[in-house]
Order: structure tokens, then sequence, then C-alpha cells
């Protein structure tokens, strides 16, 4: 009976703890929320929702604050490194997972991973003093002189060329994600039963069609899953973006042009917000990052966990 008393205790303390600690969390995120709208309040009520997301303006001595060139800055870096890191980070997880040689799994796989664990400053110097000038000089001036002639999308590859750019920034955000997103593929991948893979081969199927009608079907959701997770990782970063985007807050069309992202107005104008109004509509984009961001990782759960449910099946 006293055995039983402990125990019982034990369990309702260990609950107990478990329940704070949740609700712990919960209170954090909803404090978060309420603090970014209140002190974005101002600007809400000034702005508006609409006019500010699609006003292009951002005048702090007239008091004219948009959120339209921030915006699109971060969907247009975010997007583009999407481009870079998808294809190279799903290979490089379909290699270590079914190609790759035994001895060369390892030390490759913590070679990737350990890309996740360098500073974004690193990736951020690396990319002003070394990407940029490489984009200046070679790669903006191919691309402008091939796309850059077809009709329609070829106006995104127009412009004067200068290095520090929405595209230079993209490809330094998607070297980035490439860890994240290879990293989930690759588990996702080496979930996949032998007994479908070994029934494939017995029917005459080659490497490349297993990993194409077998392996990648049945690990789509999870892929997906990791692909939204990196995109929530893109979504928030700033200091790699801040040195190479160059900060211009303005919308153009072409990718080779300086731009803006919500996180890098944050940090280059917090210290200069010298009026109320100021500082609100700042707080206002952190507060549209805030939710984006969150959007994304409950899609991103969403995915992972449909992944895990199918497993069970």
């Amino acid at each position: 009976m006293k055995r039983f008393f402990k125990v019982s205790l034990a369990d309702i303390f260990f609950g107990s703890v478990s329940f704070l600690s949740a609700l712990l969390v919960l209170i954090l995120i909803f404090s978060v929320l309420f603090v970014l709208y209140k002190e974005s309040s101002l600007a809400i009520e000034k702005f508006g929702v609409i006019k500010f997301l699609i006003t292009n303006d951002w005048d702090p001595v007239k008091e004219i604050f948009g959120a339209a060139a921030p915006l699109y800055g971060t969907i247009m870096t975010t997007i583009l490194s999407l481009v870079v890191a998808v294809p190279v980070g799903v290979g490089i997880a379909i290699f270590l997972s079914e190609t790759a040689p035994n001895f060369l799994k390892t030390p490759l796989g913590i070679t990737i991973e350990m890309l996740a664990a360098i500073p974004s400053i690193i990736y951020g110097m690396w990319g002003l003093f070394t990407l940029a000038p490489i984009m200046r000089e070679y790669v903006e001036p191919f691309l402008q002189n091939t796309l850059g002639k077809i009709p329609i999308i070829g106006i995104i590859f127009q412009g004067e060329i200068m290095g520090v750019s929405i595209f230079t920034a993209s490809v330094v955000l998607g070297i980035m994600i490439i860890p994240f997103i290879a990293s989930i593929s690759r588990d996702a991948l080496n979930l996949t039963p032998n007994i479908m893979k070994e029934s494939a081969y017995a029917l005459g199927a080659t490497k490349w069609e297993v990993i194409k009608d077998v392996m990648i079907p049945y690990s789509k959701l999870g892929i997906y899953g990791g692909v939204v997770l990196a995109l929530g990782r893109a979504l928030g970063e700033t200091m790699a973006v801040a040195f190479v985007i160059g900060h211009k807050l303005d919308i153009h069309l072409s990718i080779f042009q300086p731009a803006t992202t919500i996180t890098v107005t944050l940090a280059n104008e917090f210290t200069e917000a010298d009026t109320d109004l100021y500082l609100s509509a700042l707080f206002y984009l952190a507060l549209i990052l805030f939710i984006l961001s969150f959007v994304v990782l409950v899609i991103a759960k969403y995915f992972l966990l449909r992944a895990e449910r199918g497993l069970k099946r």
C-alpha cells in the first residue's frame, strides 16, 4: 500500500510538471503574440491591414509606412532559395540513403549536417566577399545574356548588375537550408520498407525506377514536411541576408536588384525608430512575420504527422 502511494505521488508529480511545461510554452507563444499586437496597434489603427500590406512607401519623415517591399523581398528570397535548395537537398538525401558507398555515408552525412551549425553571420560574410563578386562578374551577366532574352520571364533577369541582390541572398539562403531538407528527406527515404524495394527489384526495376516509383512516392509527405520546415527557417533568417541583399526599400521585378526582407528591415530600422508610429510599424512587420512563420510550421507539422500516420497503417 505504501509503495503504491509513492508510485501514485510520483505519477502525479510527473504529470503536473509535464502539464506545466506544456502550459508554459503556450503562455510564451501567446505572450509574444500579445506584445507584438499591442505594440503594433497604433500602426494597425492608422494603416489597417490591406493598406499596410500593399503600400510600397516607407518614409519615416512623412510617417508613411507599408509592408509591400519587405514582404515582397521575403517572399522572393524564400521561393528562390527553395528553387536552389530542394533539388540539391533531395538529391543528397537520395544519394546518402540509396546510392552512396557505405564508407562515405557517415562522413558525408556529418559534413552536410555541419553546414547547419555554421553561424549565419559567417554565411553572410562569405556571401558578401566571395559569392557576390562571382555573381556580379560571371553568373548574373551570363543569366542576363541568356535567360534575359526570353519573352516575359526575361524581365526578372534585366536591370543593373550589382552582385548584392535578391538573387545572391537567395543562393546564400538556399545553401543554408540544404542541410534541413537533406536530413529530413534522408530520414523519410530510409523509412521505405525493404520489402517494397526488394519486390520492385524482383520485378526487374532499375535502381532509378525504385527510387522514382517506390521510395519517393512512399516518402513524399516526409519530404514535403522537410521542405516546409526549411521554408520556415528561410523566412526568419536575418544576418546572412542582411549582408548580401542591399536593404533597399523598394520593389523591383529584376532579381539582380537590391531589396530588403522583413527581418532585414527590422534589424536595420529598429535603432532609427524615433517616433511612436515608426516603432509601431516595425512591430507590425514583426507581427506579420510571426504569423507567416507560425502558419508555415503548422503546415510542416501537418505533413509530418500525415507521413507518420501513413507508416503506422
